[in-house]
């Protein structure tokens, strides 16, 4: 089970080189149900997201590079990329802040992840944190590999 808030974000945080990152290219086989590629640095994952909004089911399967590779021109709409900072918050919770590149250039969003429900539902934002973007499907990246800007 995936909890999560999702924020946009209109100023980065300072010092923003100093967190430890990752290198992401995502792809969609399906939207509806999500059926996901992804690159993350040198591990390549199938994922399966149920429809939902602050909580969903979420599974994970690792796939192996030629896999990811085979797959990669099968995804539909746009491959998304974008860099992932992990930047640590207060009470052991960690903002991931995806900077995102090519198509989505500019696109800042941050999301936490929560172990329950309440949690989630009394997390206070940090300063530099936007707009509660949580219960809007617009800014999943499942929704995003189909728009463009």
């Amino acid at each position: 089970m995936e909890i999560e808030r999702k924020y946009l974000i209109h100023k980065l945080p300072d010092a923003l080189e100093t967190y430890p990152s990752h290198e992401i290219e995502q792809g969609y086989l399906c939207t509806a149900p999500v059926v996901r590629i992804r690159r993350q640095d040198d591990e390549y994952w199938l994922t399966y997201k149920s429809k939902g909004l602050m909580v969903r089911e979420e599974y994970n399967l690792p796939l192996s590079r030629e896999a990811y590779e085979h797959l990669r021109p099968k995804t539909d709409g746009i491959l998304i990329a974008k860099t992932r900072y992990l930047i640590p918050l207060d009470k052991g919770l960690t903002a991931e802040l995806d900077v995102f590149h090519d198509d989505y250039e500019g696109l800042l969003l941050a999301e936490v992840e929560f172990s329950t429900e309440e949690e989630a539902k009394s997390f206070t934002p940090p300063d530099w944190f936007g707009e509660d973007v949580t219960f809007s499907s617009t800014y999943h990246n499942s929704t995003l590999s189909r728009q463009g800007r």
